[in-house]
């Protein structure tokens, strides 16, 4: 552990088995894909790489600055640039099946459903490769105005206060973008 870092509770584990758990069986994550993190002093608690994310296993801690631990979630560049430029405290990222199908063809989405209209009225889509500085540049820039983003093809980042917040963004994003690919009505993704 960094000398940096102050020492981590089993309750920081242990939640984020509890929303890995929510993510894989609403089935917004498969297999070991997805990652979260929550902001810490100097850095922030991040899963794993290749780690499942229902299983309880203990975060990595990356510093604010410098290198990553090789153990830390090839994501975390997102999660970095995130809490730089933005004062949220969590963020979610996830592989949504119908997020990702809905993002293919556009750079904003508008929910038709009355849950994603009030919650999430314009889901921003960004474009760049997973695990880039320009995909991380893109998503702490859109998650300046919004709490969710959809990035093109690979999956959404959501962010919040906690990861219950961040959690309840990405389901309610899936929920609006298959209510949207299932009406046929395509004139809402813009």
């Amino acid at each position: 552990m960094p000398g940096n870092a102050k020492p981590i509770s089993t309750m920081l584990d242990r939640e984020f088995e509890r929303i890995g758990k929510r993510l894989f069986l609403e089935g917004l994550v498969g297999a070991n894909f997805g990652n979260m993190s929550v902001r810490a002093e100097r850095g922030f608690y991040i899963t794993r790489t290749g780690a499942y994310l229902d299983c309880r296993e203990m975060p990595a801690f990356v510093p604010e600055d410098g290198e990553a631990p090789p153990e830390a979630s090839s994501e975390y560049r997102v999660h970095r640039e995130v809490y730089k430029k933005t004062p949220h405290i969590a963020i979610v990222h996830a592989h949504p099946v119908h997020a990702v199908a809905a993002s293919f063809d556009t750079d904003l989405i508008r929910p038709i459903d009355s849950e994603g209209g009030i919650l999430c009225p314009e889901i921003p889509v960004i474009g760049g490769e997973p695990g880039t500085d320009e995909v991380a540049r893109n998503a702490a820039e859109a998650l300046r105005g919004s709490r969710i983003a959809i990035i093109r093809g690979h999956g959404t980042v959501a962010a919040g206060k906690t990861l219950d917040e961040a959690y309840i963004y990405t389901s309610i994003v899936e929920h609006s973008c298959r209510v949207l690919l299932l009406s046929g009505r395509p004139g809402r993704v813009v």
